[in-house]
């Protein structure tokens, strides 16, 4: 029955339909399904007007007959059939069309032209490394082909002198680095920041038997801490803060790794530091007591005083502004779900009693909330204040604008998507 239906049809018609059969099935997934529920279609159809028409055949003298409504039921599921096949044409040249044109789009030009993405980060710096972990960048724009590249820094003034010299695109880091850099003529431009800085992110550390029990005590001992950091901010507001100047201390400019083992010994009195070597679970084998930490020092104010910059290449901001959102965007993302996870870890340790119910309540409050945000006036009024300190007291050459445009963009974008 089937190859007389077959041998009726013009031949050019048959190869032209097997032909399209043969290019859907080579095709899409959606193609391959289309065609195969077709073909199911057309047996479960079919095969019972074969089965009918063996039955007629048996009554009829073994002579193969098909009633009228079987041959219009028949011709309705060549039909559907080629109405399938149609169907699955003009799915493929809208999906062909629809692909076109993304990579047509912004951000793929961009990225085709870049080619690669490199982006630094400090240690212990959490949106990036959950953004490294979780892959999320990269599924982002691996459609368009755009390689992405991770390298861990000591800290955010070696991060931004990489941005200068080319070695990096991107990275994140303390804002009082970004001062120290702009004074010594480094390039880079501030994007984003962090929206809260953890209260207890970052203390002054003094060893468990140590004489000393507040800011005051800290007058003409050995203090160590990593110079143009934002340790070394924490450590001159905190001794304001009790009326000292930075000249009553003994400073010792050590990075965080390096201070340790000094530290440990009993070489060094105190020791300003950040994450991951503050009083948290990241560093409960460690030694030491806090005297002061950021919520103490600086109040509802922390993240303010003490905020945590995105900075990038010029080139990136320029050229590749659609790019830049995407990195924005995923950053974000990954803000978020850090703070979901850390939200539900502090709940568990909560239960036993393990750590200080106002964190759970501060968390709590922040879940919901946008990781990144764009640059303010607020807070560039803030680290232009830092600045100003720090040229006070002949840190750096010359007094610096943060607000200057080739060093910080402002802008009103939301990186929610």
């Amino acid at each position: 029955m089937i190859s007389r239906l077959i041998d009726l049809m013009p031949r050019c018609t048959g190869q032209n339909i097997l032909r399209s059969l043969r290019s859907a099935t080579r095709r899409s997934p959606t193609y391959r399904f289309a065609v195969r529920f077709s073909i199911g279609l057309v047996l479960i159809l079919v095969l019972p007007l074969v089965f009918d028409g063996h039955a007629v055949a048996a009554e009829s003298g073994n002579q193969f007959q098909l009633s009228k409504s079987s041959i219009i039921q028949l011709l309705e599921t060549v039909g559907l059939f080629m109405g399938g096949i149609i169907f699955c044409v003009i799915l493929d040249r809208w999906f062909s069309q629809r692909s076109a044109q993304s990579s047509n789009t912004p951000l793929a030009e961009q990225a085709r032209r870049l080619k690669q993405l490199k982006i630094g980060y400090p240690e212990g710096m959490t949106n990036l490394e959950v953004l490294q972990t979780q892959g999320l960048l990269e599924t982002r724009l691996r459609p368009y082909g755009l390689i992405v590249t991770w390298t861990s820094f000591l800290s955010a003034s070696s991060l931004i002198e990489a941005l200068s010299n080319g070695t990096i695109d991107f990275c994140g880091g303390g804002g009082t680095a970004s001062i120290f850099s702009q004074a010594a003529d480094h390039v880079f431009v501030r994007v984003a920041k962090e929206k809260y800085t953890a209260p207890k992110g970052q203390a002054i550390l003094v060893p468990e038997d140590s004489p000393i029990q507040t800011l005051a005590d800290l007058k003409g001992k050995k203090i160590a801490f990593d110079k143009g950091s934002s340790a070394h901010y924490i450590l001159v507001r905190s001794l304001a803060k009790v009326g000292l100047d930075f000249s009553d201390i003994e400073p010792v400019y050590l990075t965080q790794p390096e201070a340790l083992p000094q530290f440990c010994r009993g070489e060094i009195d105190a020791w300003v530091i950040w994450v991951p070597y503050t009083a948290t679970l990241a560093r409960s084998a460690y030694p030491g007591r806090s005297i002061a930490d950021l919520e103490s020092i600086f109040g509802d104010k922390a993240s303010v005083e003490v905020p945590t910059y995105y900075y990038a290449i010029p080139e990136l901001v320029r050229d590749y502004p659609d790019l830049l959102k995407v990195i924005l965007e995923e950053v974000n993302e990954a803000g978020t779900w850090a703070k979901k996870q850390e939200l539900e870890a502090v709940q568990r340790l909560t239960k036993h009693h393990e750590i200080d119910p106002s964190i759970l309540e501060i968390l709590q409050k922040h879940s919901g909330e946008r990781a990144i945000i764009p640059i303010d006036d607020q807070s560039l009024d803030a680290l232009q204040h830092q600045a100003n300190i720090f040229r006070d007291l002949n840190l750096i050459p010359e007094r610096v604008n943060v607000k200057d445009g080739t060093y910080s963009l402002q802008t009103k974008q939301n990186w929610t998507y």
